[in-house]
C-alpha cells in the first residue's frame, strides 16, 4: 500500500467512527427522553417501537434521519 492509500484509509476510518459514536450518542439521548432535532429538516426525532412488520427505529418525520435498532 502506498501512503496515499494509508492516508485515505485513515482518514475513512475516522469518518465512520466519528460517525458511529454521533449516532450512537443520538440514539442514547433519544432514548433518554432528551428532545433533539434533525440536522436535515429540523423536525424532532423520535423512538418508534418495533411492530411485527418492522424494527424499532430512531427517526424523525421526514425520514432524514432513520436508525434502524437492533433490539433482542
Amino acid at each position: 500500500m502506498s501512503d496515499i492509500d494509508t492516508s485515505r484509509l485513515k482518514s475513512f476510518s475516522k469518518l465512520t467512527a466519528k460517525s458511529y459514536n454521533d449516532q450512537k450518542a443520538l440514539i442514547k439521548k433519544v432514548l433518554l427522553g432528551r428532545p433533539m432535532q434533525c440536522k436535515s429538516c429540523r423536525k424532532e426525532i423520535q423512538f418508534v417501537a418495533k411492530t411485527t412488520n418492522s424494527a424499532a427505529r430512531v427517526r424523525c418525520k421526514a425520514g432524514c434521519t432513520d436508525i434502524e435498532l437492533d433490539i433482542g
